[in-house]
Protein backbone atom coordinates (compact mmCIF):
# COMPACT_ATOMS: atom_id res chain seq x y z
CA UNK A 1 0.00 0.00 0.00
CA UNK A 2 1.19 3.23 -1.37
CA UNK A 3 2.14 5.62 1.57
CA UNK A 4 -0.98 8.43 2.89
CA UNK A 5 -0.74 11.38 0.90
CA UNK A 6 -1.99 14.52 3.21
CA UNK A 7 -5.05 16.66 1.64
CA UNK A 8 -6.54 19.64 2.98
CA UNK A 9 -10.69 19.82 2.20
CA UNK A 10 -10.95 23.61 2.80
CA UNK A 11 -14.72 24.54 3.22
CA UNK A 12 -17.03 25.36 5.79
CA UNK A 13 -17.73 21.47 6.34
CA UNK A 14 -21.91 20.30 6.27
CA UNK A 15 -23.90 17.56 6.50
CA UNK A 16 -26.64 19.63 4.23
CA UNK A 17 -24.23 19.96 1.47
CA UNK A 18 -24.25 16.76 -0.59
CA UNK A 19 -21.05 16.85 -1.67
CA UNK A 20 -19.67 16.90 2.00
CA UNK A 21 -20.94 13.75 2.85
CA UNK A 22 -19.71 12.03 -0.40
CA UNK A 23 -16.09 12.65 0.88
CA UNK A 24 -15.32 9.75 3.02
CA UNK A 25 -17.17 7.06 0.33
CA UNK A 26 -14.72 8.48 -1.93
CA UNK A 27 -11.85 8.38 0.41
CA UNK A 28 -12.49 4.56 1.18
CA UNK A 29 -13.19 4.11 -2.50
CA UNK A 30 -9.35 5.81 -3.82
CA UNK A 31 -7.98 3.32 -1.24
CA UNK A 32 -10.00 0.35 -1.83
CA UNK A 33 -10.29 0.22 -5.71
CA UNK A 34 -7.00 2.60 -6.55
CA UNK A 35 -4.67 2.08 -3.88
CA UNK A 36 -4.26 5.66 -3.67
CA UNK A 37 -4.34 6.31 0.54
CA UNK A 38 -4.94 9.87 1.18
CA UNK A 39 -4.81 11.27 5.01
CA UNK A 40 -7.78 13.65 4.77
CA UNK A 41 -7.93 17.24 7.08
CA UNK A 42 -10.88 19.82 6.61
CA UNK A 43 -9.79 23.26 6.91
CA UNK A 44 -12.64 25.36 7.62
CA UNK A 45 -12.61 28.67 5.78
CA UNK A 46 -11.58 30.89 8.92
CA UNK A 47 -8.92 28.34 9.83
CA UNK A 48 -7.44 28.66 5.97
CA UNK A 49 -6.52 31.96 6.35
CA UNK A 50 -3.25 31.88 8.94
CA UNK A 51 -0.51 31.55 7.30
CA UNK A 52 0.91 28.49 6.18
CA UNK A 53 -2.56 26.69 6.85
CA UNK A 54 -1.99 24.51 4.02
CA UNK A 55 1.60 24.30 3.64
CA UNK A 56 3.31 20.79 3.86
CA UNK A 57 0.12 19.11 2.19
CA UNK A 58 0.76 17.21 -0.62
CA UNK A 59 -2.86 17.99 -2.29
CA UNK A 60 -5.63 21.14 -1.62
CA UNK A 61 -9.13 20.70 -2.55
CA UNK A 62 -11.31 23.84 -2.27
CA UNK A 63 -15.02 22.33 -2.01
CA UNK A 64 -18.40 23.43 -2.76
CA UNK A 65 -20.57 25.54 0.10
CA UNK A 66 -20.71 29.36 -0.66
CA UNK A 67 -20.95 31.30 0.60
CA UNK A 68 -17.98 30.35 2.72
CA UNK A 69 -17.69 31.97 5.87
CA UNK A 70 -14.22 33.62 4.85
CA UNK A 71 -13.23 34.37 1.17
CA UNK A 72 -9.97 35.54 2.65
CA UNK A 73 -8.95 32.05 3.90
CA UNK A 74 -10.56 30.37 0.65
CA UNK A 75 -8.32 32.99 -1.54
CA UNK A 76 -5.30 32.25 0.61
CA UNK A 77 -5.57 29.01 0.11
CA UNK A 78 -5.85 28.60 -3.05
CA UNK A 79 -3.03 31.11 -3.56
CA UNK A 80 -0.74 28.91 -1.27
CA UNK A 81 -1.72 25.90 -3.79
CA UNK A 82 -0.96 27.87 -6.55
CA UNK A 83 2.38 29.06 -5.87
CA UNK A 84 4.03 26.03 -3.73
CA UNK A 85 3.12 24.13 -6.79
CA UNK A 86 0.74 21.69 -4.43
CA UNK A 87 -2.03 19.45 -6.52
CA UNK A 88 -5.06 22.01 -6.48
CA UNK A 89 -8.83 21.06 -7.42
CA UNK A 90 -11.12 23.37 -7.17
CA UNK A 91 -15.24 22.06 -7.83
CA UNK A 92 -18.00 24.56 -8.19
CA UNK A 93 -17.07 27.49 -5.93
CA UNK A 94 -13.92 26.69 -5.55
CA UNK A 95 -13.34 27.19 -9.25
CA UNK A 96 -14.93 30.85 -9.23
CA UNK A 97 -12.27 31.49 -6.27
CA UNK A 98 -9.56 30.04 -8.11
CA UNK A 99 -10.23 32.72 -10.60
CA UNK A 100 -11.05 35.40 -8.64
CA UNK A 101 -7.50 34.67 -6.60
CA UNK A 102 -5.47 34.52 -10.33
CA UNK A 103 -7.18 38.05 -11.40
CA UNK A 104 -6.62 39.44 -7.96
CA UNK A 105 -2.84 38.06 -7.72
CA UNK A 106 -1.81 37.36 -11.48
CA UNK A 107 -3.45 40.02 -13.10
CA UNK A 108 -3.87 43.27 -11.61
CA UNK A 109 -7.34 42.89 -11.22
CA UNK A 110 -7.87 44.07 -7.49
CA UNK A 111 -11.00 44.91 -7.17
CA UNK A 112 -13.23 42.28 -9.06
CA UNK A 113 -15.40 40.33 -6.92
CA UNK A 114 -18.06 37.46 -6.27
CA UNK A 115 -21.14 39.04 -6.70
CA UNK A 116 -22.82 36.24 -4.14
CA UNK A 117 -20.59 37.94 -1.25
CA UNK A 118 -20.06 41.26 -2.11
CA UNK A 119 -23.36 42.34 -4.23
CA UNK A 120 -23.10 46.33 -3.94
CA UNK A 121 -19.05 46.01 -5.91
CA UNK A 122 -18.89 47.95 -8.84
CA UNK A 123 -16.70 45.17 -11.31
CA UNK A 124 -17.84 41.35 -10.92
CA UNK A 125 -15.87 38.25 -12.23
CA UNK A 126 -18.54 35.58 -10.67
CA UNK A 127 -22.27 36.81 -11.48
CA UNK A 128 -25.46 34.71 -11.21
CA UNK A 129 -25.66 32.42 -14.20
CA UNK A 130 -28.34 33.06 -16.55
CA UNK A 131 -29.90 29.58 -16.08
CA UNK A 132 -29.03 28.28 -12.33
CA UNK A 133 -27.48 24.83 -12.50
CA UNK A 134 -28.74 23.68 -9.15
CA UNK A 135 -29.92 19.90 -9.80
CA UNK A 136 -28.87 20.30 -13.20
CA UNK A 137 -26.84 17.68 -15.08
CA UNK A 138 -25.63 18.73 -18.88
CA UNK A 139 -22.81 18.40 -21.67
CA UNK A 140 -18.92 19.36 -21.29
CA UNK A 141 -16.76 19.94 -24.57
CA UNK A 142 -13.55 19.58 -23.21
CA UNK A 143 -10.45 20.67 -25.24
CA UNK A 144 -8.03 18.44 -27.18
CA UNK A 145 -4.79 18.38 -25.42
CA UNK A 146 -5.97 19.72 -21.98
CA UNK A 147 -4.63 18.83 -18.22
CA UNK A 148 -9.10 18.16 -18.31
CA UNK A 149 -9.15 15.95 -21.83
CA UNK A 150 -5.99 13.62 -20.01
CA UNK A 151 -7.89 13.50 -17.09
CA UNK A 152 -11.06 12.57 -18.46
CA UNK A 153 -10.49 10.53 -21.27
CA UNK A 154 -13.03 12.29 -23.80
CA UNK A 155 -13.49 15.61 -25.61
CA UNK A 156 -16.96 15.18 -24.22
CA UNK A 157 -18.66 14.26 -20.96
CA UNK A 158 -21.82 14.43 -18.97
CA UNK A 159 -21.21 16.18 -15.45
CA UNK A 160 -23.83 17.60 -12.50
CA UNK A 161 -24.25 21.39 -11.14
CA UNK A 162 -25.20 22.42 -7.72
CA UNK A 163 -24.39 26.16 -8.87
CA UNK A 164 -26.13 29.67 -9.65
CA UNK A 165 -22.95 31.38 -10.06
CA UNK A 166 -20.23 31.34 -12.34
CA UNK A 167 -17.63 33.16 -14.48
CA UNK A 168 -19.09 36.47 -16.79
CA UNK A 169 -16.22 39.05 -17.52
CA UNK A 170 -12.48 39.39 -17.65
CA UNK A 171 -11.71 36.31 -19.18
CA UNK A 172 -9.64 37.11 -21.79
CA UNK A 173 -7.52 39.07 -19.17
CA UNK A 174 -7.16 35.93 -17.13
CA UNK A 175 -6.31 33.98 -20.74
CA UNK A 176 -4.15 36.78 -21.47
CA UNK A 177 -1.93 35.74 -18.59
CA UNK A 178 -1.47 31.87 -18.23
CA UNK A 179 -4.96 30.50 -17.12
CA UNK A 180 -6.68 27.84 -19.79
CA UNK A 181 -9.86 27.43 -20.22
CA UNK A 182 -10.61 23.96 -21.18
CA UNK A 183 -13.87 22.92 -20.72
CA UNK A 184 -16.99 24.51 -22.21
CA UNK A 185 -20.74 24.02 -22.08
CA UNK A 186 -22.60 23.51 -25.51
CA UNK A 187 -23.20 27.38 -25.35
CA UNK A 188 -19.59 28.21 -24.89
CA UNK A 189 -19.97 28.80 -20.96
CA UNK A 190 -16.55 28.14 -19.13
CA UNK A 191 -17.20 24.91 -16.59
CA UNK A 192 -13.22 23.76 -16.72
CA UNK A 193 -10.14 25.96 -16.25
CA UNK A 194 -6.83 25.03 -15.62
CA UNK A 195 -3.39 26.13 -15.08
CA UNK A 196 -0.64 24.75 -17.50
CA UNK A 197 2.99 24.54 -15.88
CA UNK A 198 1.68 23.83 -12.67
CA UNK A 199 2.22 19.99 -11.40
CA UNK A 200 -1.91 19.88 -11.21
CA UNK A 201 -4.74 22.66 -11.06
CA UNK A 202 -7.39 22.26 -12.44
CA UNK A 203 -11.26 23.44 -11.57
CA UNK A 204 -14.83 22.77 -12.51
CA UNK A 205 -17.78 24.54 -11.91
CA UNK A 206 -19.64 21.19 -12.13
CA UNK A 207 -19.18 18.90 -8.88
CA UNK A 208 -17.26 15.53 -9.88
CA UNK A 209 -18.05 14.37 -6.11
CA UNK A 210 -21.83 14.09 -7.22
CA UNK A 211 -20.78 11.67 -10.05
CA UNK A 212 -22.49 8.11 -9.80
CA UNK A 213 -22.90 6.91 -6.12
CA UNK A 214 -19.42 7.68 -4.96
CA UNK A 215 -18.09 4.30 -5.23
CA UNK A 216 -16.32 5.22 -8.38
CA UNK A 217 -14.44 8.01 -7.75
CA UNK A 218 -14.43 11.00 -10.85
CA UNK A 219 -11.44 10.89 -13.29
CA UNK A 220 -10.88 14.14 -12.09
CA UNK A 221 -11.08 12.95 -8.39
CA UNK A 222 -8.82 10.15 -9.01
CA UNK A 223 -6.53 12.48 -11.12
CA UNK A 224 -5.90 14.65 -7.67
CA UNK A 225 -5.45 11.64 -5.41
CA UNK A 226 -2.75 10.84 -8.06
CA UNK A 227 -0.89 14.07 -7.87
CA UNK A 228 -0.71 14.18 -4.39
CA UNK A 229 0.49 10.59 -4.17
CA UNK A 230 3.04 11.82 -6.20
CA UNK A 231 3.52 14.96 -4.42
CA UNK A 232 4.08 13.17 -1.22
CA UNK A 233 7.00 10.50 -2.86
CA UNK A 234 8.95 13.49 -3.93
CA UNK A 235 8.47 15.40 -0.54
CA UNK A 236 9.61 12.54 1.50
CA UNK A 237 12.97 11.41 -1.06
CA UNK A 238 14.25 15.22 -0.67
CA UNK A 239 17.17 15.15 2.21
CA UNK A 240 16.24 16.69 5.42
CA UNK A 241 17.54 20.49 6.45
Amino acid sequence: MTSAARIALVGDRSPSVVSHTRIPRLLDALADRDRLVLDAYWIPSEDAAAEGAVSGFDAVWVLPGSPYRSEEGVLAAIRTARVEGIPFLGTCAGLQHALLEYARNVCGLARVAHAETDPDAEDFLIEPLACSLVGHEGVVVVEPGSLAQSVIGSERTVERYFCAYGPSRHLDTLRAHGMRFSGYDEDGHVRIAELPGHPFFLASLFQPELSGDGSRPHPMVRALARAAVAHAALREAQPAV
